[in-house]
């Protein structure tokens, strides 16, 4: 796997943050972020549910920038597979 970074929150410290990459391979985003708290958990879980293997995070919406610009090169990416 590849991962092409696209940046983390710009209000951070440094470390433990937002962040954003794109998968090179299959041109997944790949996010990390803050863990939902438990409201916020239950109100996702009443669309559905939230297997083990995933997972709910917040990226703050000063992201909303890097999150388009992973999204645009996640596009173009896949339309090269």
């Amino acid at each position: 796997m590849a991962l092409r970074f696209f940046g983390k929150d710009p209000l951070t410290n440094g470390d433990d943050c937002p962040t954003v990459w794109v998968d090179e391979t299959n041109a997944d985003l790949v996010f990390q972020g803050w863990k939902a708290d438990h409201r916020t958990e239950a109100e996702c879980l009443a669309d559905g549910h939230i297997p083990d293997s995933e997972a709910v995070i917040r990226i703050p919406a000063r992201m909303v920038e890097l999150v388009r610009r992973a999204c645009d090169a996640a596009e173009e990416r896949s339309r090269l597979h």
